[in-house]
């Protein structure tokens, strides 16, 4: 349906039957508009996991990607490029937990957005900046942190270059990002870098959340999914980075040198304590800002549920997972043109699990890999 209204009439009609809503690939700015009216109407959690799934990842990345080198983000200057749904949720995300909205500039398709610029949405009007940049080159000398989500190659290494000592570089763009790592570290080698891509450190990916956003929201009868939630979350998934290494997460890893420090600013997708921290975390949050119409008496106890439920079970899989790598099996996809068939074979190719064999029309396989924007290629 790509009629707004009646998007928003279609989804509030499951109100009885779900306990949740899952949004995704809404572009903006009508994804600001349907999750708005969806909240005001529905009594579920509703959550756009394109806007604050990538938000809270990225914002966990930014507050651990500072204190390795020190800097205080109520300082540091943010250069964003890109404006859309994820972009504006992670600016706004980001302001939330400390970032002065003063010393953050946004760049889109049309350049630096700046306060005399005309025809600008409400969205970026928050974000316009009284300067006299007008490119993403003009507005990156001295910047602590780029934040990307936009696409290849818009940060160019001599625009690196220019920015304040040991940046902080969060590339996002899919299936590409603005610039490799190697590339920008091969004119600052003091920058720590992050992309979405799990063959480089640091990959920004939404599985580190919405589960676990969705367990503790669930599980405390939460009304809505609101700022404190997602803060929690933030905090929690950046706390868990900090951790130890335990016996239980080498068991699950192996020898992967897992501490803390410029190459692991957040925890892998597979870290089986990830539920453990984030689900109590949101729903803590939940009933302290009272949204919560099922409180947990015993959050101890919660955990320990938690722990039973599924903790094991994930350990359990991944010496299965380290099987299947050192011998990749031939695997046949019958369904090669479903989303969720080629959602799993990019995490299969992606692990090294298997060598996949899809099944389907040819253009239509690959016009529906470009528009989720996977990195899987025939042959």
């Amino acid at each position: 349906e790509h009629d707004p209204d009646k998007l928003v009439d279609i989804i509030a009609s499951l109100e009885p039957t779900f306990g949740g809503i899952n949004l995704e690939d809404i572009k903006a700015p009508e994804c600001f508009y349907v999750e708005s009216k969806l909240r005001e109407r529905m009594k579920i959690p509703v959550f756009h996991d394109d806007q604050h799934g990538t938000a809270i990842i990225t914002a966990a990345a930014v507050l651990n990607g500072l204190r390795v080198v020190g800097k205080d983000i109520g300082q540091v200057k943010l250069v964003c490029s890109g404006a859309g749904a994820a972009a504006i949720a992670c600016l706004d995300l980001l302001v939330s937990v400390g970032l002065d909205r003063g010393n953050v500039y946004a760049v889109d398709s049309k350049g630096v957005i700046h306060r005399g610029r005309e025809g600008l949405d409400a969205s970026k009007v928050r974000y316009a900046q009284n300067t006299d940049a007008r490119t993403l080159a003009d507005i990156m000398p001295g910047a602590d942190v780029f934040l990307g989500l936009s696409t290849k190659g818009v940060l160019k290494p001599e625009m690196v270059k220019t920015m304040a000592p040991n940046p902080l570089i969060l590339a996002m763009a899919n299936p590409d990002p603005e610039i490799l790592p190697e590339d920008a570290k091969a004119v600052r080698p003091d920058a720590i870098i992050g992309t979405g891509r799990s063959d480089y450190p640091n990959q920004v990916n939404n599985v580190l959340c919405f589960p676990f956003m969705f367990r503790g929201a669930l599980d405390v009868g939460a009304t809505t999914i609101n700022e404190a939630m997602k803060i929690a979350a933030v905090r929690a998934i950046a706390e868990l980075a900090h951790a130890e290494q335990s016996e239980v997460v080498t068991a699950a890893y192996g020898k992967e040198e897992l501490a803390f420090g410029p190459e692991y600013l957040i925890p892998k997708p597979f870290d089986p304590r990830l539920i453990l921290k984030v689900a109590p975390a949101v729903a803590k949050a939940a009933m302290d800002s009272g949204v919560a119409t099922r409180p947990i008496a015993d959050l101890d106890a919660y955990r320990q549920r938690l722990n039973e439920f599924v903790y094991h079970s994930g350990l359990q899989m991944r010496p299965v997972f380290l099987a299947a790598k050192k011998k990749p099996a031939r695997i046949v996809f019958c369904e090669g043109e479903d989303d969720r068939v080629l959602r799993a074979v990019q995490t299969v190719v992606d692990e090294g699990l298997a060598r996949p064999i899809l099944i389907g029309r040819p253009d239509v396989m690959e016009k529906r890999i470009a528009s989720h924007g996977l990195r899987i290629r025939p042959g």
